[in-house]
């Protein structure tokens, strides 16, 4: 498994748009930590980045060593509101983002039954210059519960169009993360994103859901225990025989400093990977 990254350990969890340091940065703190790869983020470069800039931050992550396993192109993705599912319409600018990133995999959002065809006309145009669409496991969307993935990705039918399993964002809809939702969803899986959190009625930040209404939770860093069963997470992509990207997906916290976040989550899910 390629341990990779996200730029969104430089965002805060609900302000997505304006990065706390940059890119050069950004890139030493994870090739100091032992990641592979970096998954990047609109906060950093995106769709409306000028196309020197898309290249100059390919060369600073080369510089590490580093390679790009996904982008998520615009902020309306990356905010999952009514205008995500707009990139399907023209993926044009979001596959150029991808080639110049050399990314394999771009994050995209849909939100009702009428982005199904748009999905597919966009996985087909990926599919032309071998880029893959893939979706993440997340609320107030069509891939919030376990049956409606399922149900997407088979009315969608294409085989470069896959997923992004996430345990936190199903735990919220109170579905099940562990082998058994993995195994079923083993045949879409292509990317895992990481972040922790606390289920509590208390609790810092909610989040609405489709599902089941607001859901309350405190954040907590991946490397602490009480929140999601990385064990369990991990248990179960051994068992289909996972080999694509980690991604710790966590937030910056106001906890602990970035540097000390993102050693520690590398160290804790290395071990996780090679346990067993």
């Amino acid at each position: 498994m390629k341990l990779s990254l996200s730029v969104r350990i430089a965002e805060e969890f609900l302000s997505k748009e304006d990065a706390r340091f940059p890119l050069d940065e950004l890139t030493v703190l994870a090739k100091q930590a032992g990641y592979d790869a970096i998954c990047m983020r609109a906060s950093q470069v995106g769709v409306h980045s000028a196309p020197e800039d898309q290249r100059q931050a390919l060369q600073t992550i080369r510089d590490q060593g580093l390679t790009v396993t996904m982008v998520t192109g615009n902020f309306d993705i990356v905010y999952n509101n009514d205008d995500g599912p707009t990139s399907l319409r023209n993926i044009g600018p979001f596959l150029e983002l991808a080639k110049t990133l050399d990314a394999p995999l771009i994050r995209v959002a849909l939100k009702t039954e009428d982005d199904i065809a748009f999905a597919q006309q966009a996985a087909d145009q990926a599919a032309d210059v071998g880029v893959q669409l893939v979706h993440q496991c997340h609320t107030l969307s069509l891939f919030e519960t376990v049956d409606g993935i399922e149900r997407a990705l088979q009315q969608i039918d294409r085989p470069n169009f896959r997923l992004i399993y996430e345990p936190a964002n199903l735990e919220i809809c109170g579905q099940d993360y562990g082998s058994d939702t993995i195994n079923r969803l083993a045949p879409w899986i292509v990317n895992v994103y990481l972040q922790n959190q606390i289920l509590k009625p208390d609790g810092a930040v909610t989040l609405n859901t489709w599902c089941r209404g607001p859901v309350s939770f405190d954040l907590i860093p991946i490397h602490e225990q009480g929140g999601v069963d990385f064990p369990q997470v991990f248990e179960g992509l051994r068992s289909i025989g996972y080999d694509g990207p980690v991604t710790a997906h966590q937030s910056g916290l106001e906890t602990e400093p970035p540097e000390q976040t993102a050693a520690k989550t590398a160290d804790y899910l290395k071990g996780l990977i090679h346990a067993g």
